[in-house]
């Protein structure tokens, strides 16, 4: 299933099972961005990502914490 910018719950939760131990309150823009990208699922634009969608997975992120 391929993932895209605007699944943000299921970025979410891909990233909480690759970095369980990372504190999404701690995380930067752009690692986070970077580690969205190497998601194995990922497939979308790089470019089409912004300040909005970081923020909307992080929450999501924390939720799933």
């Amino acid at each position: 299933m391929d993932i895209k910018w605007t699944d943000t719950l299921d970025i979410a939760i891909a990233l909480d099972e690759k970095h369980p131990e990372v504190d999404p309150l701690t995380i930067r823009f752009t690692d986070l961005h970077s580690w969205v990208c190497d998601l194995a699922d990922f497939n979308d634009d790089p470019m089409k990502s912004n300040e909005k969608i970081l923020e909307a997975i992080q929450m999501a992120w924390i939720e799933e914490k």
